[in-house]
């Protein structure tokens, strides 16, 4: 029997990224929706300042400096009892695994900054999932949808806009500083119309419906007006919507070691490597001006927050390791220690031939 709408939105899984303002809508549109499974993603505590646009926090929360995930998963159970909310208190760069969005039907971002959106982008492409973008300043707002395939956020910068970004991606041994990110100011009416849009589009999908793909509704209360216009962009030969596949399901996990880890395949022998795609492992600086070396041991996005305050990151070089082979020194490190997320899908090179892993998460 064909399964009806009701049915859909009950099984369906949807993460929304970010919980500030418009996750706030989203979230709350979703339950009222009926959508049974939802994953909240976000690191930040509730302020007294998220209390004027953010229908799902309360004084209370900005006092007590509760993670936002915990409070909107508690008053989502609130609105529908019925529907299971999983939170990830993670940044949805490094920290939330790729096998997470690979279960999911959709993703909708309800991030404050391009950096994220790149990221989004580039995390759907790999595993095929299609998202839907929100943004927000005052009275101005957009939602997008992107389909791999069809639609790329990255496709979509300018040159001036891609250079800034790739440079958070650089391959340099120099200590990278953490960048901060712009924010623009939100308004509750805005987020309001923007997060009732992008829910839309969510449930759209759900549903089997993809038109929309290459469009973009705006919103400008000053006027106030509000229109769709023809908003797509896919270069092929752009790297950031390459799709990884096939995705083959495994019984490794984030406690699993290295050495236990590659001595599993039998048919790579030696030949066998974890490709780090987003990040590097550092096992020790060296002071440029001294040539002083320090164990550090760490993810490289954790290396310049682990010196003193009062040192510049750009008085190190770091050895890393890009790649996880054989050859690697620290065999009783776990795949966590690297930096790698719980159910992460791996990306390894066993006998020349390129192979995706997902790892356990649940």
């Amino acid at each position: 029997m064909m399964t009806n709408g009701r049915d859909r939105l009950r099984d369906a899984k949807v993460m929304v990224v970010g919980c500030g303002a418009l996750g706030n809508e989203v979230l709350k549109n979703l339950a009222l929706s009926g959508v049974g499974h939802i994953v909240c993603v976000d690191f930040d505590r509730v302020e007294t300042g998220n209390l004027t646009r953010s229908v799902l926090f309360r004084q209370t929360d900005a006092d007590t400096g509760r993670l936002k995930v915990d409070v909107v998963r508690e008053r989502l159970l609130e609105l529908n009892p019925d529907m299971d909310v999983c939170t990830f208190d993670a940044d949805i760069v490094h920290d939330v695994g790729l096998g997470v969005i690979r279960g999911m039907d959709v993703v909708v971002s309800c991030v404050d900054n391009r950096w994220a959106r790149f990221v989004i982008n580039r995390h759907c492409a790999r595993m095929n999932r299609p998202w839907v973008d929100g943004g927000i300043a005052l009275a101005e707002g957009t939602m997008k949808v992107f389909i791999p395939g069809r639609n790329c956020y990255a496709c979509g910068l300018g040159p001036e806009e891609i250079g800034v970004l790739k440079r958070r991606l650089s391959c340099a041994n120099v200590v990278s500083a953490p960048v901060s990110h712009g924010v623009a100011p939100t308004s509750s009416i805005t987020a309001s119309v923007i997060g009732a849009v992008q829910v839309q589009e969510a449930l759209r999908i759900i549903c089997g419906d993809t038109s929309n793909c290459g469009k973009m509704f705006y919103y400008d209360g000053d006027v106030p007006t509000a229109g769709v216009a023809q908003f797509d962009a896919y270069d092929d030969d752009c790297p950031e919507h390459e799709t990884w596949g096939p995705v083959e399901p495994s019984g490794f996990t984030v406690d699993t070691t290295v050495s236990d880890f590659l001595s599993s395949f039998p048919d790579g022998g030696s030949e066998v490597s974890i490709l780090l795609r987003e990040d590097k492992f550092v096992d020790w600086l060296e002071d440029r001006r001294t040539g002083e070396r320090y164990q550090v041991m760490l993810p490289g996005r954790h290396v310049a927050e682990s010196l003193p305050r009062n040192v510049s990151p750009e008085d190190f070089y770091q050895n890393e390791f890009r790649t996880v082979d054989a050859a690697f020194p620290y065999g009783d490190l776990t795949l966590g220690a690297l930096g790698i997320p719980r159910g992460d899908v791996l990306h390894i090179c066993c006998a020349g031939k390129d192979r995706f892993l997902e790892l356990r998460w649940e």
